[in-house]
């Protein structure tokens, strides 16, 4: 598919003495934009009441809109690659854009099946390609720090709840007098997504404007590849994505991120009316509405936060160890929420923080760990398909949690037992993960490509 000229890779070379640090801004007018999918749960009830339907019915629209986004960054990655990342960012733009747009006509016309064609299937088109389009960029302005890199580029859409949460409960309220006292009206929730839809539309169209790409031939100051610190588990061979998805190295890595990620949504997608129901029966201590957008808003920022740092220490460290304290400490701390959760709110926004820093620290760690095992020659393309497991993980944590709370009561009425089935079943999922970290070795060398095989300029995205 061709783009316009002045969308080309071509046209956004940076030209020499350009600072790879006016990059990342970029990665994250894109990010915190699509971010907005972790704040669903802001609106969720009111979509419930609006098509009279199931907490499980409504987390279809989540469910496939995160199943789209794995399944687009498969298929398009090596498109993204070839354009480069301002037309990627402006397509990803204009999807995302009208995912909320059409979802807003089905809301105002009580026709569900709309939301599942626009935020889910419209709006995972952007989020595929939109989450896509900055990382193997930054990659390779940041060559001395993988981790850092992938930590800028993902962070921000760890962080697009932090803007979305609190966004959109204001937007609810001006659009609806009776929110947050009541359950926001479908109006409010139309009114809500056409607003967001605009809004996204011109930042994201400003971070298409403002991306460079490096030139063929650059290197950061004072760096040289042979002189990078060597590690057991990274090597300087390359392997294709056609012969990455062959190896057990790459399965193994699917499946530590498919049960992080399945556990992370588990609570993500429940934030807001999770906080109320754990401290139902708390008489005075119990939370509102607006205190749970807030706790939305706050799991965002170690979202955002976790995507960063952990990334970052990752490039000390090393990626497995990182993904050992992910799963190991993550299950560990899963048992204390669901066991011990209710023995104060700050008790459990605490323990949920930390789950979510790491949930958000293993996106952003992956693209280097791919990095490490298969090289920088179509590193990209590979990333694009192992976030299959991002999609497969967005429909079975949802599904889990919602079919444990649809079978234990009706939204509103539900206390913290009836969470625990589900948040036990993540720590068995955990557990899952942290073995199949464990096994992960290096590449074997009859999978590497031959020594003349082009390396990052090509790499696909």
């Amino acid at each position: 598919m061709a783009v316009p000229s002045f969308l080309s890779r071509e046209r956004i070379v940076a030209p020499p003495g350009y600072s790879r640090w006016l990059v990342p801004p970029a990665a994250l007018a894109v990010h915190l934009s699509i971010g907005q999918v972790y704040a669903t749960s802001v609106y969720k009830s009111a979509l419930v009441e609006r098509f009279d339907s199931s907490l499980t019915a409504v987390g279809v629209v989540f469910s496939l809109a995160i199943a789209v986004l794995g399944v687009s960054a498969a298929l398009f990655g090596t498109w993204v690659d070839r354009n480069g990342p301002r037309a990627a960012m402006a397509v990803a733009a204009v999807f995302w854009s009208a995912g909320f747009l059409v979802s807003a006509l089905g809301i105002s016309a009580g026709q569900l099946w709309l939301v599942y064609l626009g935020y889910g299937v419209l709006g995972g088109i952007g989020l595929g390609i939109g989450y896509i389009s900055p990382v193997s960029t930054l990659i390779k302005w940041f060559p001395d720090r993988p981790g850092l890199a992938t930590g800028m580029a993902i962070m921000g859409f760890g962080g697009g709840a932090l803007v979305a949460s609190p966004l959109s409960s204001r937007l609810l309220s001006l659009y609806d007098s009776g929110y947050p006292d009541q359950t926001a009206s479908g109006g409010a929730v139309a009114g809500l997504f056409v607003t967001l839809g605009l809004v996204y539309l011109a930042f994201m169209l400003f971070g298409a404007l403002i991306v460079r790409v490096p030139a063929d031939d650059w290197r950061p100051g004072g760096w040289e590849p042979s002189r990078s610190k060597q590690q057991s588990m990274v090597t300087t061979a390359s392997v294709s994505a056609a012969t990455a998805i062959k190896t057990p190295q790459f399965w193994l890595v699917w499946l530590v991120l498919f049960c992080n990620v399945t556990a992370g949504i588990g609570i993500l997608e429940q934030a807001a009316s999770m906080i109320v129901d754990f401290f139902r029966e708390g008489g005075a201590s119990s939370v509102s509405a607006p205190a749970a957008a807030g706790f939305v808003g706050l799991l965002s920022i170690f979202n955002m936060a976790g995507r960063f740092v952990w990334s970052s220490t990752s490039d000390v460290i090393g990626r497995k160890p990182t993904y050992m304290l992910y799963l190991g400490v993550g299950l560990v701390l899963y048992s204390a929420l669901a066991l011990a959760g209710t023995s104060s709110t700050v008790v459990f926004v605490l323990l949920a923080a930390v789950i979510i820093s790491f949930y958000g620290g293993g996106f952003a760690t992956v693209p280097a760990y791919l990095r490490d095992l298969f090289g920088t020659y179509q590193v990209g393309a590979i990333h694009g398909r192992l976030l299959t497991a991002w999609s497969l993980a967005g429909i079975v944590g949802p599904l889990i949690v919602n079919g444990f709370l649809d079978a234990r009561g009706t939204p509103g009425e539900l206390v913290a037992d009836d969470y625990r089935p589900a948040l036990l079943t993540m720590v068995g999922v955990l557990a899952v993960g942290f073995v199949a970290n464990l096994l992960v070795r290096p590449v074997a060398e009859k999978h590497h490509e031959p020594e003349t095989a082009p390396t990052e300029e090509r790499s696909a995205a």
